[in-house]
């Protein structure tokens, strides 16, 4: 049954995407694929589009002029999908920073156990993360109970971006008002799922950073997302959130 998506944005993956996309196709669950592909000068796109071949109607890609953020990569991805009619819309990086085998677990989180929202977390049970420094570790984990403290948002792992939504989230959200791109995005979702009165649950997992390509991760997006809650909560202040039945 064709009823899951798996959302991976990609700018110069060429060391991993195969390798991710077919450890993905391997698992016991299918799951398709949609590459977000924002023109990665390494061969990224060409490929996905090789792959294309061998597994026709599971993998998709989705090119885009540049490098234009990963919240809207995301929001791409998650209104492609929708308008594909994809029940379950998983987010995903494509470094192996998230293990593969995990989409299960957060399938079965929402399709077996009922949420609306399912999240990878490293947070959830102690601190589940491999291959970063500490003050890295602690610059994350703190970021995210400040998240908790200024939003309320009952979740350990705030700015976590291994995720299952279904399609009724996706629906309710307004995804043309969703302000962030970069990793403050990831909050933002969350929180106007939270306000919306959706069920979001936390899966624990264990993170392990890249081994191979570069991160996009650095202190400017950090500080991004913390501006950045601040300003979510103050705008809270004056919309109103439809509530889910």
């Amino acid at each position: 049954m064709r009823d899951s998506i798996v959302i991976i944005p990609t700018y110069n993956e060429r060391e991993n995407i195969e390798k991710i996309i077919r450890k993905v196709f391997s698992l016991s669950k299918e799951f398709n694929i949609l590459v977000v592909e924002d023109n990665s000068p390494d061969g990224t796109a060409a490929i996905v589009k090789s792959l294309m071949k061998e597994f026709p109607d599971r993998l998709f890609i989705e090119e885009r002029k540049g490098k234009l953020g990963l919240g809207t990569a995301y929001i791409h991805g998650f209104k492609w999908a929708v308008a594909h009619q994809y029940d379950y819309i998983f987010e995903m990086d494509a470094d192996f920073s998230h293990n593969p085998d995990d989409l299960i677990r957060l399938y079965d989180a929402c399709a077996q156990k009922g949420a609306d929202v399912s999240i990878g977390s490293r947070y959830i049970n102690g601190v589940n993360v491999v291959n970063w420094p500490m003050g890295r570790v602690l610059m994350s984990y703190y970021a995210s109970m400040y998240v908790r403290i200024v939003t309320r948002l009952k979740i350990r792992d705030t700015t976590a971006g291994f995720m299952c939504y279904t399609r009724k989230v996706l629906e309710t959200i307004d995804m043309d008002k969703i302000h962030f791109i970069g990793y403050a995005f990831q909050i933002e979702m969350k929180f106007t799922a939270f306000k919306h009165g959706f069920q979001i649950v936390e899966v624990p997992i264990i993170f392990t950073d890249r081994t191979e390509g570069q991160s996009k991760m650095s202190k400017g997006i950090f500080k991004e997302a913390i501006l950045g809650v601040l300003q979510l909560k103050i705008r809270s202040w004056f919309r109103k959130y439809k509530k889910v039945s």
